[in-house]
């Protein structure tokens, strides 16, 4: 009799997949005991668990694209304002590097100043821009990443993937910029200009009064030339990395791999991507801060004033921050994914059409 109530739960078992034909047996037997000596309502529970789908929607449905979105609001939102302290001296480095003349002397300054409250300046437009930010990133390039994958095919896509990561993520920042870049102009403005209002409340409002909606993407073009590129590498870099790591560096594939061990790697990729992006996109990160904080001057005369030299001023606390904040985002990230049980797929492999083809040349 027990054994045919068991019967009726074995799609419950069938999950155990061991290597060994013997441990397999053996752990059948063992988590057969174990589930009898439930009790009956926790038996239910546990078959109606192992009866759910994998995931909770497919990839390009619409709520695969919000949930990927809503990730990203919350990878960039909070890790921004995490690290607006490190954000608002590096922004004086760049401004007023006379003043502010290095990552210890300009926190050193700007507390000197303005007391420890002085480093918060300029969160809550971060926090509303970046989250805005995060929405276009993230989902935005979810959702060209699928567009440009069909569009290639399934071969083509594998072959030239490092090119479909990079235009996925430029056409996905070319938007999310342009729902940054209002909030952006108020923060640099908060962080750099001695005088100027200190709150999101008043700032917008002075920007919008004394040059109206053009005070707020001033900035546009050279946020372009500092987010496309920033981007492109956080994106290509972190999917090759993520390669490259389940390739040579994890002793197991990726499906053997728990969610925890998963989001490690995804940590240290997210880690290296962000040095990288760093050092691409400072010259332009410059350029931008110097223009927010001058609203008079053009991209041209920004990159004169700041000399060649004086565009690179600042690298080491970006790298520093950039490092962690693309870190951390990536990981937030792929934790939502976790949570809300969406699909991710493992690092790419060779289509079989494709190796058919290889083998018989």
């Amino acid at each position: 009799a027990e054994y045919g109530e068991f019967q009726t739960y074995q799609h419950y078992f069938i999950q155990i997949n061991l290597s060994s034909r013997l441990e397999r047996e053996m752990v059948f037997e063992r988590q057969k005991e174990a589930f009898f000596r439930q009790p009956a309502e926790k038996q239910h529970k546990l078959v109606a668990a192992s009866a759910e789908p994998q995931y909770s929607c497919e990839v390009g449905s619409a709520k695969f694209y919000g949930l990927c979105a809503f990730g990203g609001l919350l990878s960039c939102g909070i890790t921004h304002t995490a690290v607006v302290p490190l954000d608002l001296v590096k922004c004086r480095i760049q401004v007023d590097p006379d003043k502010y003349k290095s990552l210890g002397n300009g926190f050193k300054v700007s507390v000197k100043e303005g007391g420890i409250k002085a480093l918060t300046l300029g969160w809550a437009p971060t926090l509303v821009g970046y989250s805005m930010q995060g929405i276009g990133k993230f989902g935005f390039y979810e959702l060209f990443k699928n567009i440009y994958s069909g569009i290639l095919g399934e071969e083509n896509a594998y072959i030239y993937r490092t090119s479909m990561y990079l235009a996925a993520s430029a056409s996905a920042e070319f938007f999310a910029d342009i729902f940054l870049c209002p909030m952006e102009s108020v923060k640099v403005r908060i962080q750099t200009t001695p005088g100027w209002e200190t709150s999101l409340r008043a700032g917008a409002p002075r920007i919008m009064r004394e040059e109206g909606i053009n005070g707020f993407y001033k900035g546009l073009s050279p946020l372009w030339a500092r987010q496309i590129p920033y981007t492109m590498m956080k994106f290509a870099c972190f999917e090759k990395t993520v390669e490259f790591l389940y390739k040579y560096v994890v002793p197991k594939p990726r499906s053997d791999c728990s969610k925890g061990e998963q989001l490690i790697v995804t940590f240290i990729a997210g880690y290296i991507a962000g040095v990288f992006c760093a050092i691409v996109s400072h010259p332009a990160d410059s350029i931008v801060s110097k223009l927010n904080a001058n609203p008079g001057g053009g991209v041209v005369s920004a990159a004169k004033e700041l000399g060649f030299a004086g565009m690179w001023k600042g690298l080491g606390p970006r790298i520093i921050m950039i490092g962690t904040l693309t870190a951390l985002q990536w990981f937030i990230y792929d934790s939502v994914k976790v949570a809300f049980r969406l699909p991710r797929p493992p690092p790419p492999e060779m289509p079989e059409s494709l190796k058919r083809k290889l083998a018989a040349q």
